[in-house]
């Protein structure tokens, strides 16, 4: 009778069996933070705070955490140390930051267009009302500073003497300003749905009347983190997009799943989804006309001192997003 080892016993089982011979590997998916400038904007945290909770991170292999910032600069500083390896922020921050030499780049479209909004107070019913009032903005040299002075040019007043321009800070701090009637009017973003609905204010417009061709948000990250995690920042970049496509195709379901996060009713969501899903990006695309026009007024009002090659600002190689 033929015998054989234990060793060879093994040996011929495994050889047999597909499942001992070649074993499971489990490859971990990357860690990564997503970061915004604020929490406060439908537009700017909706879409990741929809991906997380729809589990579209973790469909395209990405293990995701999503934090909100107190304000661009901070976000800046987390996206530099490689905290934050996509962040999301008002587009003029990225002309303003890679002039002061921050190596970062613009990798996808956030909101397109303007979707900054004039708040008012409920008496007042046309712009024409502002001449002569005070108007709340966050700080001097900001996109809300920007868009009223804009604004008033376009009325053909003076800036300067015709309205006043407030610089107040926070949205608590411009609706008590109001409350007081010390401003009769304020620039956001969608947040002023908030507060619309709780009647201390009301949308008056969308400020794209006022501006040339704008991008409101944009997704970035570092030049470091482009050439070392690109596949990562795509995936990333394909679970936002998949939020927005579900925000715009399911706003009733999206709503409650924003609004719990932002602090926000649905009805308030539902609101601010009204003001900007028409300017939800489609695939990322950045419009480099677009950029031009920004840089333009940026260099108008002092807020950047050189024009800068506007292809320089974008890695490419990220958009069109594409879905499947």
């Amino acid at each position: 009778m033929t015998t054989i080892s234990r060793r060879e016993l093994l040996r011929s089982t495994a050889l047999a069996s597909p499942l001992l011979a070649a074993p499971r590997i489990v490859v971990a998916q990357p860690s990564v933070k997503v970061g915004t400038a604020v929490l406060g904007d439908y537009s700017l945290a909706g879409p990741v705070i929809v991906a997380l909770d729809k589990g579209f991170f973790g469909q395209e292999g990405v293990k995701a955490e999503f934090i909100p910032f107190r304000g661009g600069p901070d976000l800046l500083k987390a996206v530099l140390s490689g905290d934050v390896l996509v962040g999301a922020t008002g587009s003029t921050d990225i002309l303003v930051f890679r002039e002061a030499g921050s190596p970062i780049k613009m990798i996808a479209t956030h909101t397109e267009g303007n979707h900054f909004t004039l708040n008012v107070a409920p008496e007042v019913a046309d712009v024409g009302d502002l001449k002569g009032k005070a108007i709340g903005i966050t700080r001097p040299g900001s996109s809300t500073w920007v868009f009223a002075r804009m604004m008033a040019k376009q009325q053909g007043w003076d800036p300067d003497r015709d309205v006043k321009i407030v610089p107040l800070g926070a949205l608590d701090a411009q609706v008590a300003a109001l409350s007081r009637k010390e401003i009769a009017a304020f620039v956001w973003g969608d947040g002023g749905a908030v507060t619309e609905l709780q009647g201390k204010s009301k949308i008056l417009m969308r400020l794209d009347r006022f501006t040339p061709q704008w991008i409101s948000q944009i997704d970035y990250a570092s030049e470091d983190a482009i050439r070392k995690e690109p596949e990562t920042i795509k995936k990333s970049l394909r679970a936002i997009f998949r939020a927005l496509r579900f925000m715009k195709e399911h706003p009733d379901d999206a709503a409650p799943i924003a609004a719990k996060r932002l602090g926000w009713t649905p009805e308030a969501v539902l609101r601010a989804h009204k003001i900007s899903s028409p300017l939800f990006p489609f695939d990322g695309s950045i419009s480099v006309q677009a950029l031009g026009s920004m840089q333009d007024v940026l260099l108008e009002y002092g807020m950047i001192k050189k024009r800068l090659p506007l292809e320089e600002h974008v890695a490419k190689e990220f958009t069109p997003v594409k879905l499947v």
